[in-house]
């Protein structure tokens, strides 16, 4: 079985060889994989893949091969309890959730404060009360276009406000990427001058003095060779963005060894008046949005990194953060960003192929100018051929 796996390797331009098909099958005769396709999945990529940039490509040979033989592993694996959880939940059909009302921002703020003056008790799979498994507008686990998430997590992405304390994780600077191929596309955006003490040693002048000087050694220094580059990477997290930490953290950590000056900041969905640079005291550490856009030169390059994945409200509408009642909506700081650092571009970590079913990533490509690309190589290298013009 295994020999036609290896040719369907070598068709998909996979570079591997004999010996580590070997490998593969002495690790499955010692049982490493166990009874686990996906155990399977890892061991067969270890050993026969020697570069993370054939990953793609070995992936969709492994699919195109054993499409159809998961079902013979794990036949008597327990179902997994959030299965049976989310069984418990209310399903809709697509017609019956685009019966459900949309209130609107305003209706649906002031509905919200009637209904914490009038309900008493815990209220489970209604259309009306704050409660869970239902199609209220108000609580969780429910199905409903636009609401305010109460207590529980997120599944349908539609909240329009959070209802509760939620503590985000910065991200690892120090994280090792899975691809080398991300900081080659993030090199092409780094310009070098030298600047400085002239603290290095310049070997051709020194040659050419000293020859002058009828060779009487003429040492002749200069400064050291630096990126000049100055980049200000602003990112979204929490809420949505905990699919994307890994790519991000691994974004992050090569644009901390690229750029050496590098600020960064994190937001919540979307830019309002203030950010931070800690999460876990985002709330006493803040930054005013408006001393960090006159704090750096116009020559900084802007990097947004986020989903853009929101209701519209927290993008269109003043008060529409889920977090807090911002004056000012956050088109407006998106639009004072963009006039401030003209070289700018956004980092979406989302398929490109999904972005145009979302209306908040619609809404937020119109104000970076269409300047949204996806966190792929092939993203990344457009986003820094734009920065560099």
């Amino acid at each position: 079985m295994l020999i036609d796996f290896f040719f369907t390797l070598k068709d998909a331009k996979i570079p591997v060889t004999i010996k580590e098909f070997l490998t593969l099958l002495e690790a499955m005769e010692r049982n490493v994989t166990g009874a686990s396709m996906d155990d399977f999945y890892y061991v067969s990529r270890l050993t026969l893949v020697k570069d993370e940039a054939h990953y793609d490509k070995f992936d969709r040979a492994f699919a195109q091969y054993f499409k159809g033989i998961n079902a013979a592993f794990e036949t008597n694996a327990a179902i997994p309890l959030d299965w049976l959880v989310k069984r418990m939940e209310r399903e809709l059909s697509d017609e019956q959730k685009r019966q459900l009302e949309k209130f609107g921002y305003d209706k649906l703020m002031d509905r919200l404060n009637e209904l914490l003056k009038e309900q008493k008790e815990r209220h489970e799979g209604g259309s009306k009360w704050i409660g869970t498994g239902g199609t209220s507008p108000f609580g969780n686990g429910g199905s409903n276009p636009e609401g305010v998430r109460i207590g529980g997590k997120g599944g349908n992405r539609t909240a329009v406000k959070v209802w509760e304390q939620r503590a985000y994780r910065d991200y690892d600077a120090e994280r090792e990427l899975g691809t080398r191929n991300i900081k080659v596309a993030l090199r092409r955006l780094r310009k070098f001058a030298r600047e400085g003490a002239e603290d290095e040693l310049a070997l051709d002048a020194t040659i050419q003095a000293t020859a002058n000087n009828a060779g009487y050694l003429d040492i002749k220094m200069r400064p050291e060779r630096r990126n000049k580059v100055k980049v200000l990477m602003l990112l979204d997290v929490g809420g949505s963005m905990d699919d994307h930490i890994e790519r991000t953290e691994e974004l992050f950590s090569a644009a901390k060894t690229e750029f050496k000056n590098m600020e960064f900041f994190y937001f919540h969905n979307c830019v309002y008046d203030y950010l931070w640079k800690n999460n876990r005291r985002r709330n006493a550490e803040r930054f005013p949005t408006w001393d960090i856009l006159r704090k750096y030169p116009a020559d900084t390059k802007l990097i947004f990194v986020g989903d853009a994945t929101m209701s519209p409200y927290e993008v269109l509408h003043p008060g529409g953060s889920v977090e807090y009642n911002n004056e000012e909506a956050g088109a407006a700081w998106l639009a004072r960003f963009c006039t401030a650092f003209p070289k700018f571009a956004w980092l979406n970590p989302e398929p490109e192929g999904v972005w145009q079913y979302r209306q908040s990533i619609s809404v937020i490509r119109q104000i970076v100018s269409n300047r949204m690309f996806p966190l792929t190589i092939e993203g990344l290298e457009r986003a820094m051929r734009t920065l560099s013009k």
